[in-house]
């Protein structure tokens, strides 16, 4: 695999700002959409969309009406985003020092807002959580920060009749946690790493059953009907070291892992961003470091990165001191715009390595320790509407140096 630094030729219009802790989905295989994040010391409630087909960043002029009669979403970050068909789901996040349990859904199709009401057994407001979907219809989301206390709950939405249900699971359960991943694999939602009760930032990889009743998976296998329950996998190979704030992105028989935040070991103070590269390998069933011919972005945490064809699209993020707004191409060796730069060889961490061919920022919030504060992380086409400001074309994205450290209340992590 080779990364490749997008630039003004590879895109019309304009890349979204610099920020980190924002959400990027794929909807259908048209589009990406980017919303929220943080940055320059504020959170935001801006969509970014590229079109794919078209190779085009464009804002689309959205309409729609909340609770409080605002046209979408307060601006936040730290949320989490689904996206089912035409439809992306927002729910939760923080903005400032609340966390929200708020819950909208995006209508790509006519870029129109709805705040749903939704009932059953409703999430608590939280923010670091991590959600994904299941089919064509319903949403898991798992665990987060609420203010209080890590979470290790799991919900599921049903997006048709927005009903919450939450599961009771018996037997050996996670370390409620935050800043994690969670990923469908199949009849599986497998959640790795995040910051967990105490502080401490974990590498264990986890999957749950009963989320669908029929079926096989090729890593598991799984009975008709099975009741809901967690299993803690212990995988050979080249396990990602302890992290949080990172992503991991489903390619081909591949899930790929990338970046995150972790500290310099258990007595250690100081933090560490990660840019490395490891997939699950579902075939073999084990973790894998992913070779590339050149050097990779710089170490991030709190970014995006989506799945295009073959191509992996990242973007954001956050190092400690700075916010990104760059955009990164991994692409196959093969890939036309593998060639634009010579190649660098850059040897993986370790011995092992496997060539992929197919395809909060952190904030932590530094609240008041007396209120125990947990120190966690930061968290179509084209004949739509699109603001006049994205006809201009974009040369660089910025960089913007966050004072997060400084009068603000989403300081980066002691």
């Amino acid at each position: 695999m080779h990364w490749v630094k997008a630039d003004a030729f590879d895109f019309g219009g304009n890349p979204p700002l610099p920020r980190s802790g924002h959400t990027a989905v794929n909807v259908g295989k048209s589009k990406v959409v980017v919303f929220g994040g943080f940055a320059d010391k504020r959170f935001l409630d801006d969509i970014a969309v590229y079109d794919i087909e078209n190779k085009l960043w464009f804002t689309p002029e959205c309409t729609g009406s909340g609770s409080d009669e605002q046209v979408g979403p307060s601006p936040r970050a730290f949320h989490v985003s689904v996206a089912i068909d035409c439809n992306m789901f927002i729910f939760g996040g923080r903005s400032g020092g609340k966390r929200m349990g708020d819950f909208w859904m995006l209508d790509t199709d006519i870029w129109q807002w709805s705040e749903l009401t939704s009932y059953g057994d409703l999430p608590s407001p939280r923010e670091f959580a991590a959600a994904s979907a299941i089919g064509n219809r319903k949403i898991v989301m798992y665990g987060g920060w609420d203010g209080k206390k890590w979470l290790s709950d799991v919900y599921i939405l049903d997006t048709i009749s927005l009903e919450w249900t939450e599961l009771s699971i018996t037997g050996s359960v996670p370390q409620p946690r935050c800043g994690h991943s969670a990923t469908m694999v199949e009849k599986r939602l497998l959640i790795f790493g995040g910051r967990g009760g105490g502080g401490p930032i974990m590498s264990d990889l986890w999957a749950l059953k009963g989320l669908i009743d029929e079926g096989s998976c090729s890593i598991f296998i799984v009975e008709e009907n099975e009741t809901p329950g967690w299993t803690q996998l212990k995988l050979p190979g080249q396990n990602p070291s302890p992290r949080c704030g990172h992503t991991v992105t489903s390619g081909g028989h591949y899930l790929l892992l990338f970046g995150g935040h972790g500290t310099g070991g258990w007595l250690s103070r100081y933090d560490i961003y990660h840019n490395d590269c490891i997939v699950l390998d579902r075939v073999s069933v084990q973790w894998k470091r992913l070779a590339t011919s050149n050097d990779p972005p710089a170490a991030r945490a709190y970014h995006s990165m989506t799945s295009i064809g073959s191509r992996y699209l990242l973007f954001g993020g956050f190092d400690g001191k700075t916010t990104f707004g760059d955009l990164w191409w991994l692409v196959p060796e093969d890939d036309p715009i593998a060639k634009r730069f010579p190649s660098i060889p850059s040897a993986p961490p370790e011995s092992q390595s496997v060539t992929v061919s197919d395809g909060l920022a952190e904030s932590s919030l530094k609240e008041n320790q007396n209120e125990q504060s947990p120190l966690v992380e930061l968290q179509k086409r084209l004949g739509i509407m699109i603001s006049s400001s994205n006809f201009q074309m974009t040369k660089n994205c910025l960089n913007y140096h966050q004072g997060w450290l400084e009068n603000h209340c989403l300081p980066g992590i002691i």
